[in-house]
């Protein structure tokens, strides 16, 4: 079983292994991790057994609580909470059932620590993460216009809120494109589900990267039975040129074919498993 939380903090490497080493002391396997100064985020890919994963996801958000105060904090990538989001992947429809008794488990954990959670996904009604973080979070969670499924009626002072689902494998996928900002974010806009040239389960922002000196159209890619990386690289070249890509945590290895630009990625998960 896999768990993919996402903490929000990409700058601080000590922060990070201390993160790293809690999920590894409760008992997860660290199968990757990777940070963004930019995107001031962390992503950590772990192995577990079914009932202690969900144990070790909640130990590393214990220490992110510790450890980041989400008021102070400044990044290109949306985010609710000091761990922001924490799935737990199915690889199959064969282990569903599984994970989504796992991810219920881990957000009452994540309750437990003071957090308000919210699902999303399946287990949320189908609600997504965009429409999680549209507005005040705070003032949505007091007033009752949003309850959230574990934890306390309002944001934890310093570690904000936390959203949990299970789901399949997604690609995070990057695009860097030689253009300004505002073509990344026309073509963002343009590719996302529901644009006007909408690719089926793409989320996508268009992101100045001040750090890396780049242009960015970033997405999450939630059907990989419908639409590949090459789809999306293939899309973004239709509006500006593409100089390079890269998958930001390991995904299928179907994820990595096709693509005719530079390319970095971690292993394919099936190597890693």
């Amino acid at each position: 079983m896999i768990a993919v939380p996402n903490v929000s903090e990409g700058r601080d490497p000590a922060i990070l292994e201390a993160i790293a080493g809690a999920f590894t002391a409760a008992g997860a396997q660290l199968l990757h991790s990777s940070r963004d100064a930019d995107h001031h985020r962390a992503v950590f890919t772990l192995a577990g057994e079914p009932g202690r994963l969900a144990e070790a996801v909640a130990a590393g958000a214990a220490e992110a609580v510790a450890r980041i105060d989400i008021t102070a904090h400044a990044g290109e990538h949306p985010r609710v909470g000091a761990i922001d989001v924490a799935p737990i992947v199915h690889l199959d429809a064969a282990r569903r059932g599984a994970a989504c008794a796992e991810a219920l488990i881990l957000a009452q954990l994540l309750g437990d620590l003071g957090l308000p959670v919210l699902l999303y996904g399946a287990l949320g009604g189908g609600r997504t993460r965009a429409e999680l973080r549209r507005g005040d979070l705070g003032d949505r969670l007091e007033s009752g216009a949003l309850v959230p499924d574990a934890g306390p009626a309002r944001l934890h002072p310093t570690a904000g809120a936390v959203l949990v689902a299970a789901r399949p494998p997604l690609a995070a996928f990057n695009v860097v494109i030689a253009a300004p900002l505002a073509t990344a974010r026309d073509i963002a806009a343009r590719i996302r589900e529901g644009g006007e040239e909408g690719l089926p389960g793409v989320r996508a922002l268009g992101l100045g990267l001040r750090r890396a000196g780049a242009v960015q159209v970033s997405t999450n890619i939630e059907d990989l039975e419908g639409v590949r990386p090459a789809d999306v690289v293939a899309a973004v070249g239709r509006h500006a040129r593409v100089l390079r890509a890269e998958l930001v945590a390991p995904a299928p290895r179907a994820a990595h074919e096709g693509i005719d630009v530079p390319f970095e990625a971690p292993p394919p998960l099936e190597d890693l498993l």
